[in-house]
């Protein structure tokens, strides 16, 4: 298995730079600050289920697929880690 890129790495690449906008004028463009927008793009921020609508109505990508790249990311993040737990 491989370490999943968070989605903000996906829409800069994939989104942002190809159509060369700036994090200032793609926030201007979703509704939300600048602030949140660079701290997802560097991922530091992840994707709400509002922010997965509003990159929806942005990039076409469905909500659904958003929310999925966080998981994945957020999951692979907590690979190592081990829990105590008291099975049912």
């Amino acid at each position: 298995m491989f370490n999943p890129a968070h989605p903000g790495e996906i829409l800069k690449s994939t989104y942002l730079e190809p159509l060369n906008l700036s994090v200032s004028k793609a926030a201007e463009m979703l509704g939300i600050s600048r602030k949140h927008l660079s701290g997802f793009v560097n991922g530091h921020v992840s994707v709400s289920p509002e922010f997965a609508l509003r990159l929806q109505a942005f990039t076409g990508k469905s909500a659904q697929a958003w929310l999925s790249l966080q998981s994945n990311h957020d999951l692979w993040k907590l690979k190592d880690k081990t829990f105590d737990v008291v099975s049912v």
